[in-house]
């Protein structure tokens, strides 16, 4: 197969702003310069001509830019600000709920070159940036094949089933239905060329170009997060109820040796092997302690090479706590959920997977109690942005005679969904002399790693 482009979107708003540092072509016109286009009831307004979409095209795709305006990244985060973003290949500008999205239409090995610089440092190892490209491509590649399946099919997709006693949603990239991806962390973090790739990143492209995971001949969905917090988790307890055999549970710990690549288990050793962590008590005693795993460290130079330096904001991530009084969990409860459940009584454990993460998780409040998931739905709910996971357990303080905690503690494991690689965990594995091969199979069991176009 050829090389082939992704459209990413990158803003939504009623009006964007872009400059063409170079010449683009446009209905038949090259133009260049700043460039504004307007939302006006349900088309596109530009240059005082109203259009159903835009297509600007560059003169020279390996080298020509656009730059637009301020672009929100961290949605929804801590983190979340607005920065000026530049990119290679085409912008295409269409309608999509009563806004204009802004789309870069790029191939697919000169979009990874940003993600990979994007989603971590560009001063990482080689070996994890070789093993970041190919879950990166694989992710896309996977995501791309599963919309044009939908689309065909024309199935309809849900994500959300409620009933007046629960509340279960998820959220995966199916939200997008006229792009492939979108540029921030509910897909994969894309800035394009605003941060300067090195070119160690550009010989980890090249090392593993068209390279995927493979299962049972298709490409596997490969999922990251930040820090599994020791434990894998599964798919099904993060998105739909479809297990994937790669994406199994295990721990973030194995015997080193890089030489022969030896992923056995250290189930021999003290500690080696994994709790059952849907088992309440044994997902406790996990959380409330900080068992050895790759992902557990401290080490500034491992993290500087994962963590941008707004993800560096954040230090404690294997294990973690916050507090909350009632006042400020119950406004934040409502306030997140738009249900008013009154006064907290309780966060109740109902579900967890295999990292411990909870996927059902019951609030008992004094006007009303409902269990709401999975994870990210439970992390949004109990987060002004997003809380770092939802491994965690809760202690109740200064409870009133009527059974009203005064304060929540929230002792928490992981950064992230904790589904396939491990971020910080394969940094460390790198700098301790694993090849990419040997991460990729670390966190993804039994995946095969194979050549899909030169």
């Amino acid at each position: 197969m050829k090389e082939p482009k992704v459209h990413v979107g990158i803003l939504f708003e009623p009006q964007i702003e872009f400059i063409l540092l170079n010449p683009y072509h446009i209905n038949g016109m090259e133009i260049s310069g700043k460039q504004v286009v307007t939302y006006n009831e349900g088309r596109i307004l530009w240059n005082g001509r109203l259009y159903d979409e835009l297509l600007f095209e560059p003169v020279n795709e390996a080298t020509d830019a656009f730059e637009l305006l301020d672009v929100t990244i961290g949605i929804n985060f801590h983190w979340e600000r607005k920065e000026d973003q530049r990119f290679l290949g085409s912008l295409k500008i269409i309608v999509e709920n009563k806004k204009l999205t802004g789309i870069n239409v790029i191939h697919v090995e000169d979009y990874l070159t940003s993600v990979i610089s994007s989603e971590m440092s560009a001063t990482a190892s080689l070996e994890l940036l070789e093993a970041h490209a190919v879950i990166s491509r694989s992710w896309l590649l996977a995501q791309i094949h599963k919309n044009k399946e939908i689309t065909e099919s024309q199935a309809e997709y849900s994500a959300f089933t409620q009933t007046d006693e629960e509340l279960i949603r998820w959220y995966d990239r199916e939200d997008h239905t006229r792009f492939d991806v979108c540029a921030d962390d509910h897909c994969q973090r894309y800035q394009g060329i605003t941060r300067a790739s090195t070119e160690i990143v550009k010989q980890a492209i090249a090392a593993t170009r068209g390279q995927v995971l493979t299962s049972d001949g298709k490409i596997c969905d490969a999922r990251f997060s930040k820090c599994c917090g020791g434990a894998f988790e599964e798919f099904q307890y993060c998105w739909e109820d479809t297990p994937h055999p790669y994406l199994r549970k295990q721990r973030d710990f194995r015997i080193f040796n890089p030489k022969t690549c030896d992923l056995s288990f250290e189930a021999t050793r003290p500690g080696g092997g994994l709790p059952d962590l849907t088992d309440e008590q044994k997902a406790e005693t996990w959380i409330r302690t900080s068992p050895p795993a790759f992902c557990n460290t401290t080490d500034k130079k491992v993290l500087s090479q994962v963590l941008n330096n707004y993800d560096q904001e954040t230090t404690d991530f294997y294990r973690w706590k916050v507090v909350y009084t009632q006042e400020e969990l119950s406004a934040l409860i409502l306030k997140r959920s738009g249900i008013d459940y009154g006064q907290i009584i309780d966060l109740v454990p109902i579900a967890r997977g295999t990292s411990g993460r909870l996927w059902k998780l019951k609030i008992v409040g004094t006007k009303k109690t409902l269990t709401i998931g999975k994870e990210l739905e439970i992390r949004r709910t109990l987060s002004t942005s997003h809380l770092y996971s939802s491994a965690f357990v809760v202690d109740k303080e200064d409870v009133s005679p009527e059974g009203i905690p005064a304060r929540f503690i929230l002792t928490g494991a992981g950064w992230g969904h904790g589904v396939g690689l491990c971020q910080i965990g394969a940094a460390v594995m790198g700098e301790q002399g694993y090849k990419y091969d040997a991460i990729l199979l670390h966190y993804y069991i039994g995946a095969s790693i194979e050549k899909l176009y030169d």
